[in-house]
This record gives structure tokens, sequence and C-alpha cells, in this order.
């Protein structure tokens, strides 16, 4: 690069008025420093920014690849996941069908306990009411052989006196064999 500002310089002397000095002409001055500007950029420039622009396309190219191996993996995380939410809803499903089905179940067996308790209920209901009924019946009875009892006497007393006491006596003697 040095060596091409010397022999730049050097024509540039060459052409000016004999020696190394200052040009006061603007415009070609300016010409000349633009240039030389523009050399060097090429020159240096050209690799520097070639680099640069290397650099930047294998960074871009490692994260494009980087992205897409992220892709892959969520792609796969998703399918795996999708998956397994498959599976916990076929899953949920047996469990709610399992359910559903106990449910029935139970609910048909309590209905025949019910049943089947209602007609004890009424058996024991009907037993009782015919013992309560027996017994009202044999009290009844009881009441009844009493009230009689208690109405033959009181008739023998009003209408046997004493001279049919002994007959009765007498007679109940000669059939018991005296």
């Amino acid at each position: 690069m040095i060596d091409s500002f010397f022999i730049l310089a050097t024509e540039a002397h060459e052409v000016s008025t004999g020696g190394f000095g200052l040009d006061f002409n603007l415009l070609e001055t300016n010409f000349v420093n633009l240039a030389i500007l523009i050399v060097l950029l090429v020159f240096y420039g050209g690799k520097v920014l070639g680099n640069i622009l290397n650099e930047r396309r294998l960074q871009i190219a490692n994260a494009i690849q980087e992205a897409e191996e992220r892709q892959r993996k969520a792609a796969t995380a998703l399918g795996t996941e999708q998956q397994k939410l498959t599976q916990a809803q076929a899953e949920a499903e047996r469990i709610y069908q399992r359910a559903k089905d106990r449910a029935t179940t139970l609910a048909s067996e309590i209905a025949e306990r019910s049943r089947q308790d209602i007609e004890r209920l009424k058996e024991t209901a009907a037993a009782d009411l015919s013992s309560e009924q027996e017994r009202v019946i044999a009290q009844l009875k009881k009441q009844i052989a009493q009230m009689a009892l208690n109405k033959a006497e009181n008739q023998l007393k009003e209408q046997v006196n004493e001279d049919m006491q002994h007959q009765l006596i007498d007679r109940s003697i000669t059939q018991l064999g005296g």
C-alpha cells in the first residue's frame, strides 16, 4: 500500500513543476485525492469488505442451520407431545367410559337393593300386621269370653236359686259316677 502511495506521489510530482510540493489548484488535487482514495478502498477495502461479508454470510448460514435444527427439534417435540395428548385423551375417554359403566351398574344395583328392601319391608309389615291382627283377635276373643263368662255368671246368679243349685250339684255328681 505504501508502495502504491509513493508511486502515485512520484508520478504526481513529475507531472507537477519539478519537485515535490503543494499544489494549490483545488479542483485538480481533489480529483487526485479522490482517485487515490478509490484505489485504496478498492484494493484494501475489497479484501476487508469481502472478509466481513464472507463472515456475515457464514454467520447467517450458521444461524439458518441452527434455526432449521431448532425447527426440526420443535417439530419432533410437537409430534411427541401431540401423540402424548392423543394418548391422554384416549385414556381420559376410557376412564370416563369405565366410570359411566360403573355408575350405571351401581344405579342398577341400588335400584335392585331398594326393590328388595321394599319387598322385605312389605313382608315385615304384613307379618307385623298379621301378628298384630292375631294378637288383637286373641285379645278380643279373651275379652268376649270373659264378658260371656261374666254375663253367664250374672244370669246364673239371677236365675239359679238354692233348690236349683242342689239339683245341679246332684246331677253333676251322678254324671261323675257318684
